[in-house]
This record gives structure tokens, sequence and C-alpha cells, in this order.
């Protein structure tokens, strides 16, 4: 990756860039063009109903339902559930859930896989009748034992020339649930020295007693994905099948079928490079791992990669949609680095995002020339980015906290923060100076600092001209609302966690802190659950949707302020 001059975002290697011509509308176009598919643009999203989706699916999902917009076409929605150990209702909804976050709209076009088993049983049998496929009664561990490699071609099966009639009989009674699971199979017959293995009679059904979560148990034969999806999508009339890069093996299976069955449609596969992070995975089966085994504490963990998580931990549709026009549609793999899709949400919410201060390790400052009882209003900016966003008044009294970070008592030449004898800016408010520190006697930890204020510098200006080069956030005790906040880091301290080993070995220990009695501002307590804001020098945060209710907050921490982490870790200039 390297860094964009003007913005400074990271941006994909330079060749992937110019490779990021958008091939799949050219081929739309052209299609159109040729008067192919009758004029048509058909697309469909067609997820398997077996865990969450993840960031890399949002690709997927804005691509076809992009191309369908701009094209005045249709988009459907199709749950492939071909697999019913593995897939539940709750992923159904979930995944209905995140389209309609990203803004994808299926209208009345949602379909199931499963809507289709008479169907696809009728195509069966019309193999079988015409001599293309056959029952086979080899264990799968003889059909992968057959199968050949890719420099050596595959053993037919025994049963490969079994009679039609005998073929149609046995898979009837697979049907209607005469023989136990793994007894017998459905095969195509293609060419088992077909230099793609996908070719060499592959498998069409296979027996599971297993109830479906549509249904119910009603079939005890289920057709393999290689089987109902091109069919699925000929039944739908979709035009484009738009799917990721591991399928192009497949695709001269997926025309084999198309181009072998009476089917209504011939819909035409083309495929994409899959979206890949660093510091992420993007397997179901591992994020379901981390689920079951309690690394995280459920799919949408605001740590994990599912849109669920992201939406959770404060992303915005808009963000993620902008993020992959960013990295735009490719033909080979990469991996894109994380820091992109930050990026994306750092750049949102620094026009739209509120700023406001929360003092998340709270340090007392009692400013000892302030009068007692007075309290006086302080205008602060909402967002200097946005004239519109006006501003609110904040309460000022003689007791603040600032954070623990932001004094040091004994301080490096160029810590400009608050020290003895020093002078800070206190945000939008005054020039405060430390006089005295106060530490408990048991522990010696600093507990509080005694500070003075210039009653002349009100707005956070001199009239004498004199400079100070540390500007801090406070929050005034008296009227500060606690808080929990959540700070998320990534889930991952590998930026290739599959990589070396086992991927749970690269679980990052500090993922996740919460913080106890932080200090907010008064206006945060009655925040609505999904309120965004920039908490001061801290970064962009969340308020949970779930844990999060008005008189007792709960942020999450959605994005850094990365330049500004970078300041304070140095010890710089702040403000």
């Amino acid at each position: 990756m390297n860094d964009d001059r003007k913005t400074g975002a990271p941006v994909p290697d330079r060749e992937q860039e110019n490779e990021n011509v958008d091939f799949i509308r050219a081929i739309v176009k052209d299609d159109l063009a040729a008067g192919r598919n009758e004029g048509r643009v058909h697309t469909r999203f067609p997820p398997e109903p077996n865990g969450y989706l993840h960031i890399g699916h949002s690709k997927a999902i804005l691509l076809n339902y992009g191309i369908a917009q701009e094209f005045g076409g249709k988009f459907n929605l199709r749950f492939d559930d071909t697999n019913p150990e593995k897939e539940e209702t709750e992923y159904v909804e979930s995944i209905k859930a995140d389209l309609r976050w990203l803004g994808a709209d299926w209208e009345d076009r949602e379909f199931f896989a499963s809507d289709y088993f008479d169907q696809l049983y009728a195509w069966a049998v019309h193999l079988i009748t015409a001599g293309k496929a056959f029952v086979c009664s080899q264990s799968l561990e003889d059909v992968r034992a057959y199968r050949g490699t890719v420099t050596e071609p595959g053993r037919p099966s025994p049963d490969r020339e079994r009679p039609a009639e005998e073929s149609l009989r046995l898979f009837e009674g697979m049907k209607n649930g005469e023989f136990d699971e793994g007894q017998y199979t459905l095969r195509a017959k293609i060419d088992m020295a077909h230099s793609n293995m996908k070719m060499r009679d592959p498998l069409l059904y296979r027996i599971r007693k297993v109830h479906h979560h549509r249904t119910g148990d009603q079939w005890c034969i289920y057709p393999f994905y290689d089987f109902a999806h091109g069919q699925s999508d000929a039944i739908e009339g979709i035009t484009h099948s738009i799917c990721t890069l591991e399928f192009e093996v497949n695709r001269p299976l997926y025309d084999w079928f198309i181009e072998n069955l009476p089917v209504p449609h011939k819909p035409r596969q083309i495929e994409f490079a899959r979206l890949n992070l660093t510091y992420t995975v993007m397997s179901k089966r591992k994020l379901l791992k981390l689920v079951q085994e309690g690394h995280v504490s459920g799919w949408d963990d605001p740590r994990m990669p599912t849109i669920s998580g992201l939406r959770r931990l404060g992303y915005t549709p808009s963000s993620i949609r902008n993020f992959n026009e960013r990295i735009g549609i490719a033909k080979r793999s990469s991996t894109v680095d994380l820091d992109l899709l930050k990026w994306a949400l750092r750049e949102e919410l620094n026009q739209t995002a509120d700023r406001v201060m929360a003092v998340l390790r709270p340090l007392k400052v009692v400013i000892t020339n302030y009068p007692e009882g007075q309290v006086e209003q302080i205008e602060c900016v909402n967002n200097p980015e946005d004239p519109a966003s006006g501003t609110r008044e904040v309460p000022f009294s003689r007791e603040i906290w600032i954070e623990q970070d932001d004094f040091r008592e004994e301080a490096p030449r160029k810590f400009f923060r608050l020290k003895p004898g020093a002078e800070v800016r206190l945000k939008h408010a005054y020039f405060i100076t430390c006089d005295a520190v106060v530490k408990d006697p048991d522990t010696g930890e600093v507990v509080e600092l005694r500070c003075s204020y210039d009653p002349e510098t009100r707005g956070g200006d001199s009239p004498d001209g004199r400079k100070v080069k540390g500007t801090l956030h406070w929050v005034s005790a008296d009227h500060a609302v606690d808080a929990e906040v959540r700070l998320y880091d990534n889930l991952f301290r590998e930026p290739f966690p599959d990589q070396g080993g086992n991927y749970l070995d690269n679980l990052n220990p500090n993922s996740l802190e919460v913080l106890t009695g932080c200090k907010l501002e008064p206006g945060l307590g009655g925040v609505e659950p999904g309120y965004r804001c920039q908490f001061m020098r801290q970064g962009y945060f969340f308020a949970d949707p779930q844990d999060s209710q008005p008189g007792r907050p709960v942020f999450n921490r959605t994005v850094t302020l990365k330049d500004s982490w970078a300041k304070l870790e140095a010890g710089g200039k702040t403000g």
C-alpha cells in the first residue's frame, strides 16, 4: 500500500489500481449493445444462510445492486439454502438486515433455492433420462480417491454405466427416504479425464435426513451448491451471475448445466477479485469458531469484520460504500490495508460528527482562585468543519476533570501539557497554571491538582498575546455524566493472521479495554443509542445501540484520531 499525497489515505498498489477498470460494467454495456438478454439487466446476491455477512460481502452486494440500479435493471436477494445442517433462520434475518442497512433494495424479489427444490429434482431426473447423470454407491472417500489429480486423470465409478431406469428408481428411493445417509449420491456424467477436476463427474445430490429451516422434513435429499446455484439463476431470469474469483474454476460446470438442461434463461457467470483485508479473516467458518469458542461476544461484536459488527462499532453505510468505490473492481486477488477502511470512516465523521469533551481516565483539578459555587456557560463550537453545526454551551466550575495522561510531575522538555509551574489552555475556556500536586499518602499516586486560572483568558485567548503550546479538554466535575467507554482495537495483532500457523494464535489480547467511571460533558447524558461524535483528542465514538441508554451512556470507540494519537504519544503539541 502507498499513501495518497492529497488525502494521506492508503491506496491500493499502483499495479492493482491500473487494473481497477470496471470490466464488469463494460461487459454489461457490451451485452446491452449487442441486444443480449432482450435488453435486460438482472443481478442477484446469493448468500448461503450459514453465518453472518462480513465486510467482504459488502463488495458483492454493492456491485450487484449498483449495476442493477445503473442499468435500469432488477436485483434479487436469494438464499442458497441447500445445506440444512449449517443454516438457520437467524442468519437469514441478519443478512436481510445487513442489506437494508447498506441500502440494497430487492423490493419483492426475495427467493430461496429451496423454493426450487421440486424443479431441481425434475431437472436431475432429466439428466438421468438423457444419460448424463447416474446414481453412485461410492463413499465420499472413494469418490475423492477416484477423482485423480491435476496431472492424472480420474477413474470412472463402477456405477457410471448404470442403466438410466435403475438410476431413476434409486434416485426416487433416495427422495423417499429408503436409503441411509451416504449410501448413494447422484452424479453428473461428464468427463473423468477433464483437465478441470470440477468436471470429473461432479456430485449433484446427497442424502441428508436433516430438518430444513424452511421445508422442514419434506426432503431427505439436497442438491449440492454447484447444481442448485446456476439453475436458480436461470429460473429467476438472472442475466449476469457475478461472483468472486474462487468460482472461476466452477464456471465450466455452471455453463455445462445451463447448456444441458431445459432452463428458461441462460445467465452468464463473471468473476471478480474478492475483498481481502489486513488484520482480518474472511471465512465464515473461522468467524463462527471465534463466536462458538467465546473469543468474541457474538457475531455483532464490534471487533468482528461482520457487517453487523461494523455497524455496532459505529461504521456508516456511506463509509462502507465509499471504501468499496475506492478499492474498485479487480480481476486478480490482492489484500487491502485495513487502514483504508478506517480512513473512509474517519473522513466522513470528520465532516459530520460533533466535537464533544469526554475524560476517559479522570484526574481532579481544583482551580483555587475560581469563585466557589460559581458556574458559567462556555460556548463551544460543535464542528469546525461544518459551520452550519452551530455551537452549544458547556458548564465550567471550580472543580474539573482532565485526563491523567495530560499531567506529568516529572515531564520531558517537549511535554507541552500540564506539569508543575506550567500553563496550558483549557479548550474554549481559560488558561490555567499548575501550582501544587496532591498525592495519596499511602500510594504516592497523584489524586488532585491545585491550579490557578487567568480570568482575562476566557475563550482560550490571552489579551497580552502570550502563547501556550498545550490545549486540554476538560469536564466540569459538578456536572459530569458517568459513562462506560469501550476502546476497541484490531482483533488480530498480525496483518496476515492466517499465515504461519493457527489464526487463533494471532488474536490481539488488547483488542478491547473497558473503562468505567469516565466523565462526559452533561449534554451526552441524554443521547440516544446510535449517536456519533468525536471525543476531542480521543477519537470518534458511537453510543452502543444495544447497551447504551439515555442517562446511562455506553460508548464504543469507532476509530482513533490517527494523527492526534501520534502527537500524543510523542508528547507533542495538542489542541
